[in-house]
């Protein structure tokens, strides 16, 4: 940092219709993972603040459920909450699929998030997928439908201008002291992020059944001596809204449960740095997603 560039530090958010890579780029900035990504929209189901510390800046990036038409009271109230953090945030990065046209959910996000008192950039995403005369024309669209602070092509699966995009938003963060401390790369609770390791383990192989359906706790989180070392001992209830979706979780003979469990104990002890026993239950919570009681048992 030269002596004549201030410090800076905020809060930032990308923005887009659901399955812009929204959350992977967000990883790909903090360089682990704090959201849990999927193929299917509306995965993201918290406000999750992944935090980056640069020589310069301190940049607070916050993760955000995809704005959608919702057609349930959950689906309302991930809207509302996205609009919220909207509101507190002094960059806005709106994300583009570069292998998608620019279309009417674009427009209405930019149009939304032009009433903000945030700086808005314009990030075309995906941009490995497409080759460089068809991400030329995607930027010409992105470019016309905004005057943008910046528009910034990248790609969060091979790094490319990911770096370029960071010091892009940085330079647009206000003048401030450093908000959290050093090495806090998240201000997520652990039994938050072991619950969405758990619901993304969930997920996999059944998303095009019930991606919107699945739900989980964590009912106890236990510290524990096992074999002279330390372990966490975790117990998480896996909500669906019906008896059919229990079966499907479970799969035949308990095989897909295993995996499930499998997948999830390997990246919550790559994430809390400790052995882990796992032990998890499938309930039925019916049409929880449109039961005020129930969304609030759930944490919603």
């Amino acid at each position: 940092m030269s002596d004549h560039e201030p410090y800076r530090a905020g809060f930032a958010c990308f923005v887009g219709r659901p399955n812009a890579g929204k959350s992977t780029l967000t990883n790909a900035i903090i360089g682990s993972k704090i959201a849990i990504t999927s193929n299917r929209p509306q995965t993201t189901r918290h406000v999750v603040r992944g935090i980056l510390h640069r020589p310069d800046s301190q940049l607070i990036l916050v993760d955000t459920p995809g704005l959608h038409r919702p057609r349930t009271l959950l689906g309302q109230r991930l809207n509302d909450l996205v609009r919220a953090t909207w509101s507190e945030t002094d960059v806005v990065g709106l994300c583009v699929p570069a292998d998608e046209k620019v279309g009417p959910g674009d427009r209405l996000i930019t149009k939304e998030i032009e009433e903000l008192k945030a700086k808005v950039i314009a990030v075309v995403t995906k941009i490995d997928l497409v080759s460089k005369s068809d991400l030329a024309r995607r930027l010409m669209e992105v470019a016309e439908m905004a005057p943008f602070a910046d528009v910034v092509p990248c790609s969060a699966v091979s790094g490319e201008n990911v770096e370029t995009l960071v010091g892009v938003i940085s330079k647009l963060l206000p003048e401030s002291p450093q908000l959290y401390p050093d090495h806090m790369i998240t201000d997520e609770p652990e039994r938050v992020m072991v619950a969405e390791l758990i619901r993304e383990a969930a997920l996999e192989g059944v998303r095009d059944e019930l991606p919107h359906s699945i739900a989980v706790v964590v009912e106890e989180f236990l510290d524990e001596e096992s074999e002279g070392a330390e372990r966490k001992r975790i117990y998480a209830d896996i909500y669906v809204e019906r008896p059919s979706q229990k079966a499907i979780v479970i799969g035949k003979g308990g095989s897909r449960m295993k995996q499930v469990g499998t997948q999830a104990r390997r990246e919550i002890a790559k994430l809390l740095g400790t052995r882990v026993y796992l032990d998890l239950h499938v309930r039925v919570a019916k049409d929880w997603q449109r039961n005020p009681k129930l969304l609030q048992r759930l944490g919603f």
